[in-house]
């Protein structure tokens, strides 16, 4: 009997899996705004699933250089993790959506957060385990939306970008999913959702994590 390769599915984390993203916003917005900052929407989009040091370096830059990159992510990662032992906010079927397809599919992760918030956001979760492989683009050269990040994810998990389905819900991480040879469903959320047209480079976009199902992974990749 022929058995069909088993499809890779390669998660983002924040807006993904958890609802960080304002979490992320309201932290640095507030460090900004402590070191004689001015916050825009701008800049939350510009370190929207970002490497740490791309957006430490804007933050840095939004500061007008009072500190450096590296201090302000040793602050900023220190107080995201303290929000997260506190009330880590999981985005509804994220949990079983991820268990559900890690039974079907190899499922990876590849997030611009610093491992250690990984780590800890998959304890608390209790996704440790359903994961081949999760990395942080931090560990590549190039962030997203360079596609770095995503080539990295399929050569940790020994499989073509072909046979995988990039899960993303920014336009940073759309366009470094894409961009790598990945399909992409997009699940936007919150008020920094993609536009129409990075919009126009997905395959599917979905309104709940819940809808991602091994029927739609296996449509969106040739011969799983």
């Amino acid at each position: 009997m022929h058995l069909s390769p088993t499809p890779n599915v390669c998660f983002d984390l924040d807006g993904v899996l958890v609802d960080t993203e304002p979490v992320w916003e309201r932290v640095r917005r507030r460090f900004a705004e402590q070191h004689g900052g001015r916050w825009t929407s701008a800049l939350q989009e510009r370190m929207m699933g970002v490497q740490t040091r791309d957006w430490s370096t804007t933050l840095s830059d939004a500061i007008g250089g009072r500190l450096r990159p590296d201090e302000i992510a040793s602050s900023v990662i220190s107080d995201l993790a303290d929000e997260y032992r506190k009330n880590l906010p999981v985005i509804a079927g994220a949990v079983s959506t991820v268990r559900r397809l890690a039974g079907d599919t190899t499922v990876g992760l590849v997030s611009g957060s610093r491992l250690s918030l990984i780590t800890l956001v998959l304890e608390l979760t209790g996704l440790t385990d359903s994961f081949r492989v999760a990395m942080s683009a931090d560990e590549v050269e190039s962030g997203k939306p360079a596609p770095e990040p995503y080539l990295g994810l399929a050569s940790r998990l020994g499989t073509p970008p072909a046979s995988c389905v990039a899960v993303e819900d920014s336009a940073n991480g759309i366009r470094s999913a894409r961009s790598a040879g990945m399909a992409v469903v997009a699940i936007p959320r919150g008020k920094h959702r993609p536009g129409g047209e990075v919009l126009g480079l997905v395959d599917a976009v979905l309104d709940d994590i819940s809808d991602l199902t091994l029927t739609v992974v296996r449509r969106l990749v040739p011969g799983t």
